[in-house]
């Protein structure tokens, strides 16, 4: 079983569908993407969005964010996600090692990235791939209701 990984370049009906099916394993909250709403996350300036296959089926996905600010050039990853069907079989590794390398080819220093304590096989990966814990907060400001 090889794991492939492309960067998405349209939205198509395959990647709708299969986000439809990703994105609740992400998040109870985030509201579905549509083509729409999927066609202005690929082609919005500094997102690279990656989506990985194994067997030709879409299983994981990643978004890798690059912004310049005065200390250089930022990258974030946001958003990872590999199917409950295929947790344990390299997706995420595969999916985060190529957003580094892009993130390093563009110029980005370092590579930031959150994850939620409770994703415990998340956070071992990250570790093992390289990524330290840093002493720092994340706040949030939510919408005003």
């Amino acid at each position: 079983m090889g794991v492939e990984v492309e960067v998405v370049r349209e939205a198509s009906e395959e990647l709708v569908k299969a986000l439809g099916r990703l994105l609740p394993q992400l998040s109870r909250s985030a509201p579905p993407l549509d083509a729409d709403g999927l066609a202005r996350l690929i082609s919005w300036n500094g997102n690279i969005f990656l989506a990985a296959r194994v067997d030709g089926e879409i299983v994981g996905m990643l978004t890798l964010v690059t912004f310049p600010i005065p200390t250089g050039l930022r990258a974030w990853i946001e958003d990872v996600v590999v199917d409950e069907s295929a947790r344990g079989r390299g997706v995420g590794a595969a999916l985060t090692l190529e957003a580094v390398r892009l993130a390093r080819a563009a110029g980005a220093r370092t590579v930031d990235l959150t994850s939620r304590p409770s994703r415990e096989a998340a956070n071992r990966l990250y570790e093992r791939l390289g990524f330290q814990r840093r002493d720092s907060r994340v706040y949030r400001l939510a919408e005003a209701e």
